[in-house]
């Protein structure tokens, strides 16, 4: 049981950093772009995971992790975020190589505008929800920094990466959240958040999820660069 949440993080990352040394890809070449990638954004993230994790925002069930703790984090949390968007990044580079059209093209922009007004409400509406506050605000500044100062021509690419990850965004956001088991091995404070789930997945870790990934893509594409 302990060894649940390392489980799922190696389980997850298996097969993308596998297929890394696949001769079509050759995503293994890349890694000097991606890992200064991978270490920026989970600087970020962990400063904000160990700030929540202290005022109870969240907490890590003991049943399902090891007892090993990193920057006052549970070791798993700490892979979380280098497993993780490995596999988002990898995700993104199978796509452009294989799915050569620009799916979403401008409609990417106009979901992104909507989006942004959204979270900008839910900011105000909701400012005494700590989650629900911090992940509005910083996926707002995101979406503000590439509609209106980068204007990158990947943006659809990354927001069409983000569609394609929903499917298993929910089984491993699912499994952490105690889909399938007695307990949450990652559990959250309703009071800090909406308090709506999607079956036990908190509606704000949607859009957590797409900020960790788009941070992830858009500093692996500027190092690529």
């Amino acid at each position: 049981m302990k060894f649940t949440y390392l489980l799922v993080n190696l389980v997850s990352v298996a097969i993308p950093f596998g297929c890394s040394f696949e001769n079509r890809l050759k995503f293994y070449k890349r890694w000097k772009a991606l890992f200064p990638a991978l270490i920026i954004t989970a600087i970020f993230f962990l400063i904000w995971d160990n700030i929540f994790t202290t005022q109870g925002v969240w907490g890590f069930n003991e049943k399902y992790i090891t007892g090993i703790k990193l920057f006052n984090l549970p070791l798993e949390e700490v892979l979380f975020f280098f497993c993780i968007p490995y596999c988002c990044v990898f995700t993104y580079e199978v796509l452009n190589h294989f799915v050569k059209k620009d799916v979403l093209g401008k409609y990417a922009r106009y979901g992104a505008t909507i989006l942004a007004y959204v979270l900008v409400a839910l900011a105000f509406k909701y400012n005494e929800l700590a989650y629900t506050f911090w992940t509005s605000v910083f996926t707002f500044l995101f979406l503000l920094l590439h509609l209106v100062v980068l204007k990158k021509p990947y943006w659809s690419r990354l927001v069409f990466t983000f569609l394609v990850i929903l499917i298993p965004f929910f089984i491993v956001n699912g499994i952490l959240t105690g889909t399938g088991l007695e307990e949450p091995v990652v559990w959250y404070n309703n009071a800090e958040n909406l308090g709506i789930r999607l079956l036990t997945i908190p509606i704000e870790d949607a859009i957590y999820g797409f900020l960790l990934i788009g941070f992830n893509i858009s500093l692996y594409e500027f190092f690529k660069r």
